[in-house]
């Protein structure tokens, strides 16, 4: 959140398109039972002539969140599976290298018509593409006509070099303190716990975490549209998929082929003021689904009015701080929990009736519902197992962002955090620490993105979106460059646009890739 897009809760930030993945299949469970080209830093001649051995996909491992392998599309396509080497180290192009791995599904048009490769990313960062594009390939059917789609696990995440930091037992245990401390006692136990999950991932990743910052990424991207054989980089980013397409257009402008950026991460704001950003959509996207509560002609079963809806969820959490209520044995429901999992459900209006749900029965003492939404926030399967898609998401921010938060620091900014938001404010201020005692530094206060010389990418910013609000989209098309950012508005809610199934949205998005066609800067879809 998926840097960027990003929830931050115990110190750690989540990813968009997984968790939703992961929490319908939950839930249905649970219910049922700048240098631009080669010039500089380059890969060797035998990692940018590579051949990929493309073959048949195997099931996702634990890091990417286990499962079956993807099934083969309605039209019989079947998806191949393949691993890119790239350098560990882009300032050692020579050395050591690790893998990225790959996913396809062929074009189904004719061969005449295909434009070449879509690569996506999906967010996070930490989210696994590999397994994320094979759920979500049937809203990208249309664009399929004339490109192969493929998505990658990036470094850091899944099968390419993933990060690993705590078991299992201790990820549960991680995910059940206190994230928003009330007393001196509680602060210290909230940074040790943040310590010592730093210095796990140090003690079991410390050679990757130095090379997995989004500019590396972005490495591995035009090295992978080298490989794949095309002369320019087509691409589809959601939420952080946006600041890492921002930042490779500003590494590659000429390399920048057709590309659209959905959920848009603001490039202008460091880790603070985007925490700040994201308290004040997740507090807008509350408001808005308590008020398409109450207007239901059968009424709101959580609340008479929006005050009377969001007063009871604050409730709820009050008391949930001093006496967590049973969730999925053992583990109970805390306030921690239940914040993350409220939270998870603005995602997607399409959760809007899962969290109606789940307030319900946590009102009745049963936090199942609620439990199962957060654990899909955190990346942990039915079986108790974790991708490690928060620890690799804690790996990219904190080699991204350059800032190291004090306690201190959080309690001069928490009055500004609850103001923005009396139920997420305090959740995302103390998120601000996790990086602090990180052994990696940050990179830089924020992305560079400006691309001159770049084809328009077009920018697509959503009114209701919680965790990378509105005003990001603009900022991100302005810092672009003139001619670069082209801005798309959609007046609706969630995160993102294009998945909405907005008739206006997906085919201004498919004139654009399908067609060349852009749109005039500042149009209005919803």
């Amino acid at each position: 959140m998926a840097s960027h897009s990003r929830l931050r809760a115990a110190a750690l930030p989540w990813p968009r398109a997984t968790a939703l993945t992961t929490a319908a299949v939950l839930l249905a469970a649970l219910l049922a039972g700048c240098g631009d080209d080669d010039a500089g830093i380059g890969a060797t001649a035998s990692l940018t002539t590579q051949t990929l051995d493309w073959a048949a996909c195997p099931a996702p491992d634990e890091a990417e969140g286990g499962g079956s392998a993807p099934s083969p599309l309605p039209n019989g396509t079947t998806w191949e599976c393949a691993t890119m080497r790239a350098p560990l180290d882009w300032n050692k192009p020579q050395g050591s290298t690790i893998g990225i791995s790959l996913i396809r599904a062929r074009a189904s048009g004719p061969a005449s018509e295909r434009i070449g490769s879509l690569i996506f990313n999906f967010g996070g960062p930490g989210g696994s593409g590999v397994t994320t594009l094979p759920a979500f390939a049937q809203d990208y059917a249309a664009l399929r006509t004339r490109y192969d789609l493929v998505s990658f696990d990036p470094r850091g995440v899944g099968r390419s070099a993933p990060v690993r930091c705590k078991t299992d037992a201790q990820l549960d245990t991680f995910f059940q303190q206190d994230a928003t401390p009330d007393n001196s006692a509680e602060r210290a136990q909230l940074v040790q716990r943040t310590q010592n999950f730093n210095a796990g991932c140090e003690r079991k990743s410390g050679q990757v975490l130095p090379h997995v910052r989004t500019t590396d990424a972005a490495r591995d991207i035009d090295l992978m549209r080298r490989v794949l054989g095309d002369a320019k980089l087509h691409y589809f980013g959601i939420s952080y998929g946006t600041q890492l397409g921002g930042v490779y257009a500003h590494l590659f402008p000429t390399h920048v082929g057709r590309a659209v950026f959905d959920g848009v991460v603001d490039p202008t704001q460091n880790p603070e003021e985007s925490a700040l950003g994201q308290a004040k959509g997740f507090q807008l996207a509350l408001g808005n689904f308590a008020e398409d509560c109450v207007s239901k002609p059968e009424g709101c079963p959580i609340g008479d009015t929006r005050q009377d809806v969001e007063n009871r969820i604050a409730k709820l959490l009050a008391d949930l701080d001093s006496k967590p209520i049973p969730g999925i044995a053992p583990r109970r429901l805390t306030q921690t929990a239940a914040t993350n999992g409220i939270a998870q459900s603005l995602y997607s209006k399409d959760f809007w009736e899962y969290l109606t749900e789940g307030l319900e029965q946590a009102y009745d003492g049963d936090g199942k519902v609620l439990m199962v939404l957060s654990d899909a926030m955190n990346g942990r399967n039915e079986n108790g197992r974790y991708s490690n898609l928060t620890e690799a998401n804690a790996a990219i921010n904190c080699a991204d962002e350059k800032p190291r938060y004090t306690v201190a620091d959080v309690q001069r900014a928490l009055p500004g955090f609850r103001a923005a938001s009396p139920l997420f404010g305090n959740f995302l201020a103390w998120g601000m620490i996790g990086c602090t005692d990180w052994p990696v530094p940050g990179a830089a206060y924020h992305p560079d993105v400006s691309a001159p010389g770049s084809a328009p990418i077009l920018v697509i910013g959503n009114t209701g979106d919680p965790a990378t609000p509105y005003e990001g989209a603009r900022r991100m098309a302005e810092a672009l460059g003139k001619g670069v950012g082209v801005r798309l508005t959609f007046k609706g809610q969630g995160h993102g646009a294009y998945d909405s199934k907005d008739k206006c949205v997906q085919s201004t998005v498919n004139a654009y890739l399908l067609n060349g066609k852009i749109p005039k800067s500042g149009a209005v879809c919803g």
